[in-house]
C-alpha cells in the first residue's frame, strides 16, 4: 500500500461500494436506492447471517452513509451460543446481544453501574426518527435500565439548530441507525443522559454542524456512525466540525472493507474499528479478530490520503493519519440487539452490525471514564494507556501492500487498531 494512493480514495470508495451494491436487485440499484443487501444469500434452514444496509449509499461528493447493517436471515452468534433456532430477522425478541453481554466481554460490569450519572452522551446522526424516544423507551425497559425520556431529563432530541420541534423530514433507513446508537449508549452507560442530534441531510456539512451543536449543549462524549469518501475538503471540515479539545468524538471506520474513510480520518477523533466478537473458553471468556466478511464487506482501515498523522501516532509505514486507532464488535454475524419501530425497516426486535455499533460503543466507554482533561484530544488516550486494551492479533480486512494496514498483529494494526476496551484505563487522561 502506498502512502498517496494512484487511484483516488472516493474512487476506490465508490467501487467497493458498488461491487457491495449488485448483489441489490437491479431495479433498486438504477433507482440509486440500493441498501446492498449481502452477496451470499443463505439457506432458511442455515445458520448463515445474511444483512442489508441501513441507508443509502453516497451519491455525491460530501455526502455520508450510515454504517449500519441489518440483519435480515440466518442464526448469529447469540443465538447459537444459547440454542435458539429461529431466525434472526424473525425473531419476536432479542437474536443479539445485549448490554450484559457487551459490558461482560470489555470488562465494564462495575463501571456500568456506578459511572456516568451527570455525563451527557451525544449521537449524531442525519433525519429524524420519530420513534425514538419510544424505542429507546422499550429496549431499556426489556433490558432492566433506568428510564431515560424527555420527562425524566435524561433523553433529548434536537435538530442541527438546537431546535426541539422543527426536526428534519424523517427517515427509515437513518432511523434504524439511530435507535442502533442510542441502543448501544444505553447498553454501556446505562447511568448517561443522552442527546439526540439530528441533521437535516447526510452532507458532511450539514453532519458537521450537528457535531458542533452538541458540543455546543455541553456534550464530552460525541459519537459518529457514518463516513463517506476522502476528499480535499477534509483538512477544513477538520477544523470547522471536529477541532474540540476536550470533548471524545468517535467515528465509524467504514463497513466497506479494506480502505480509508473521512471522517474516520480527521486527527481530531477516535477512529473505531469493527471486530468479530465471539464467547469462548478463554480466561477472558471471549475471543475476538478482525471483522471480514468479503472484500467488500468488512471493517475499514487505511492510511490517509489527506490528514496529517497526529503527534500520537507512531507506526511508520503511514506518514499521514492511519484508521483505526481502537475497535469494538461490529459483525452482523455476531451483532448486538436493537429495538426500531420506524418506517419500512422497523420490524421491533433487529439484529444491528457495522462499525455504526462498534463507534457509539467505544464513545460510551469514554462516558464511563469521565470528562477529558481541559484542551486535551481524547483519541491520544488509548495510545499512552495500551495495556488496559485487549489486542486483536488474528484476521484481515482485505489485501494491501503494507501488511498492518489491512492485516491484525501483535500491537498496533490497521483494521482494529490498538485493540478493544478491557475496562476504562485506555480512554481516561
Amino acid at each position: 500500500m502506498r502512502t498517496t494512493p494512484s487511484t483516488p480514495p472516493t474512487s476506490r470508495l465508490r467501487r467497493r461500494r458498488v461491487a457491495s451494491a449488485v448483489t441489490a436487485t437491479a431495479a433498486l440499484l438504477l433507482t440509486g436506492l440500493t441498501t446492498a443487501a449481502h452477496a451470499q444469500a443463505a439457506d432458511p434452514s442455515s445458520s448463515k447471517v445474511t444483512w442489508t444496509r441501513s441507508c443509502a449509499l453516497p451519491r455525491h461528493p460530501g455526502e455520508m452513509a450510515c454504517n449500519a447493517l441489518r440483519v435480515t436471515g440466518g442464526r448469529t452468534a447469540f443465538q447459537q451460543q444459547h440454542g435458539i433456532t429461529a431466525k434472526a430477522a424473525e425473531a419476536s425478541s432479542p437474536s443479539g446481544y445485549g448490554p450484559t453481554d457487551l459490558r461482560n466481554a470489555y470488562g465494564l460490569t462495575s463501571a456500568a453501574a456506578n459511572n456516568g450519572s451527570g455525563r451527557t452522551i451525544a449521537i449524531v446522526d442525519a433525519y429524524d426518527d420519530p420513534n425514538a424516544e419510544s424505542d429507546l423507551a422499550a429496549y431499556r425497559s426489556h433490558y432492566g435500565l433506568p428510564a431515560c425520556t424527555t420527562a425524566n431529563g435524561c433523553f433529548k432530541k434536537v435538530s442541527q439548530t438546537g431546535s426541539t420541534t422543527a426536526l428534519p423530514t424523517a427517515d427509515s433507513g437513518w432511523a434504524g441507525e439511530i435507535s442502533l446508537d442510542l441502543d448501544m449508549a444505553s447498553a454501556i452507560c446505562p447511568n448517561c443522559h443522552i442527546t439526540l442530534v439530528e441533521a437535516k441531510s447526510a452532507s458532511m456539512a450539514n453532519l458537521g454542524t450537528a457535531v458542533n451543536e452538541a458540543v455546543s449543549l455541553g456534550a464530552k462524549y460525541v459519537s459518529n456512525s457514518y463516513g463517506g469518501g476522502e476528499s480535499s475538503s477534509d483538512a477544513t471540515y477538520d477544523s470547522t466540525y471536529f477541532n474540540h479539545p476536550g470533548v471524545a468524538i468517535t467515528v465509524s471506520a467504514g463497513d466497506a472493507g479494506y480502505g480509508a474513510e473521512y471522517p474516520a480520518a480527521s486527527k481530531y477523533v477516535t477512529a473505531v474499528g469493527g471486530t468479530s466478537l465471539t464467547a469462548s473458553s478463554t480466561t477472558r471468556g471471549w475471543t475476538e479478530s478482525v471483522w471480514r466478511t468479503s472484500s467488500t464487506e468488512g471493517t475499514g482501515s487505511g492510511c490517509s490520503a489527506y490528514d496529517t498523522k497526529p503527534a500520537w501516532q507512531t507506526d511508520t509505514g503511514c506518514t499521514r493519519r492511519m484508521i483505526a486507532d481502537v475497535s469494538a464488535v461490529a459483525d452482523p454475524a455476531t451483532g448486538v440487539s436493537v429495538y426500531d419501530t420506524y418506517g419500512a425497516d422497523g420490524q421491533g426486535w433487529a439484529t444491528y452490525g457495522g462499525t455504526s455499533a462498534s463507534a457509539p460503543i467505544i464513545a460510551s466507554v469514554y462516558a464511563l471514564a469521565g470528562a477529558p482533561s481541559t484542551g486535551s484530544y481524547p483519541a491520544k488516550f488509548p495510545y499512552a494507556n495500551t495495556t488496559a486494551l485487549n489486542d486483536v492479533t488474528s484476521g484481515s480486512n482485505g489485501s494491501c501492500t503494507t501488511s498492518y494496514f489491512c492485516t491484525a498483529r501483535t500491537g498496533y494494526d490497521g483494521p482494529t487498531g490498538l485493540g478493544t476496551p478491557e475496562g476504562l484505563g485506555a480512554f481516561t487522561g
